[in-house]
């Protein structure tokens, strides 16, 4: 059976990773990793606007893995509209990085359960085989944070370097072309940050929990028993 220091750290190792599958799920399924403002640069040049002006061209739009949504402000109030990614706008963003981002994440939640798994069975008992102790334990956090960081990653290129904002932007625009005035990171993209932050964390428990502390040895009294003392 483990000690009581290494059944609680790897108690709360498997706590965190429980937690970082359900941050990974609820990030997947939330529809706003971006928010940003589109400027309606057709309407804006045909009515030469300045900048007072350039408000009523301004709208917003915001979007996740899945769906998102957008404000257009061409001049006439604002219109509101919902879309989804699948099946026919991945078609016009890069369609293998969009899917290898969500791949990656499904795996990192697969990963994650099996994290939890290892983390329970060396709470509960020390393992005959090694693969199945700590070494496996810290495997399986370290694949399911990388695999996290490369959708991380893939996602922050898809924006930056790809123009996926722009791209949905003016997805299905045949008379209006939108510019990206600004762009943000939301919550759910840095809940993923914060799921591969917390594999970091199972793996510094884990390491904690191999460190092996000295015992403290109590020094008992020797008793001298002397003739006199058998005598009485």
């Amino acid at each position: 059976m483990p000690g009581c220091f290494k059944k609680t750290l790897f108690a709360l190792a498997s706590l965190i990773s429980f937690v970082s599958f359900i941050l990974i799920v609820v990030a997947m399924g939330t529809p706003k990793w971006i928010t940003g403002k589109i400027l309606c640069k057709t309407g804006a040049d045909l009515v030469n606007a300045t900048d007072p002006e350039l408000v009523k061209f301004i709208g917003e739009i915001y979007y996740g893995l899945f769906r998102g949504g957008k404000i257009r402000q061409c001049g006439l109030g604002g219109r509101r509209s919902k879309f989804t990614i699948f099946p026919h706008m991945v078609k016009k963003l890069n369609t293998g990085l969009h899917v290898m981002i969500i791949i990656f994440l499904c795996v990192a939640i697969f990963l994650s359960l099996v994290s939890f798994g290892f983390c329970i069975l060396n709470a509960i008992k020390v393992p005959y085989r090694a693969i199945n102790g700590p070494a496996g334990a810290c495997l399986w956090n370290f694949l399911a944070g990388g695999f996290v960081v490369l959708a991380v990653t893939s996602f922050m290129a898809a924006v930056k370097l790809h123009h996926l904002t722009e791209r949905i932007a003016n997805f299905r625009e045949n008379i209006f072309r939108f510019v990206i005035l600004e762009e943000r990171f939301e919550d759910c993209f840095w809940i993923c940050v914060a799921s591969a932050t917390a594999h970091a964390v199972n793996l510094l428990l884990i390491a904690i929990s191999e460190i092996h502390f000295p015992k403290i040895k109590t020094k008992t009294e020797e008793v001298n028993v002397t003739a006199e003392d058998i005598m009485y």
